[in-house]
């Protein structure tokens, strides 16, 4: 991701991030974990990692240690779109949805990859939301990718492109 689009993503998270706000994100398709690093270095308390993959996780692990955030992380071996990943005791109040762009060209997983943010943001079969009330979802997918129309009716949804990187702001419609 462009440090420009990263800049600008964190710019529009500062409300969520502020350090007296006590902020939990959930960083999903963590990768490296840049994301949640980030929200963790601009003030969140605390941040949960999800990634399956091996070497991923180990690198993740890694930047975790050498800055210093172990105590504030919590990196978990899981399906980014799967129940367990998001399951807390208190929702979260920022959450990175990045998964790898070659997901979104598979039909069926392109399904479940939208009905994982209705999930998390609006709760499903008498479980709660993952996301708080008052907090947004981060969707990192290629420019034109996604339709407005993709998305659930009950869930609020703003973009912005830049280049070929589009970021897809999600939250519940109030009302």
């Amino acid at each position: 991701m462009l440090s420009r689009v990263r800049e600008a993503i964190f710019d529009r998270l500062a409300p969520w991030l502020a350090p007296d706000e006590a902020a939990r994100v959930l960083d999903l398709f963590a990768g490296s974990g840049s994301l949640g690093i980030e929200a963790l270095s601009r003030g969140a308390a605390h941040a949960r990692f999800v990634e399956r993959g091996r070497a991923a996780r180990e690198t993740l692990a890694g930047n975790l240690a050498a800055l210093d955030l172990e105590a504030r992380a919590e990196l978990l071996d899981a399906d980014a779109l799967g129940t367990r990943a998001a399951k807390a005791a208190a929702p979260f109040d920022v959450i990175f949805f990045d998964p790898p762009y070659p997901l979104l060209d598979e039909a069926g997983t392109r399904a479940k990859l939208f009905a994982t943010v209705t999930r998390l943001v609006l709760g499903a079969d008498e479980a709660p939301p993952a996301l708080a009330a008052d907090g947004v979802l981060v969707f990192h997918a290629p420019t034109d990718a996604l339709a407005p129309a993709e998305f659930d009716g009950g869930l609020e949804v703003a973009h912005k492109a830049w280049g070929t990187t589009e970021i897809w702001f999600v939250g519940a419609r109030e009302g």
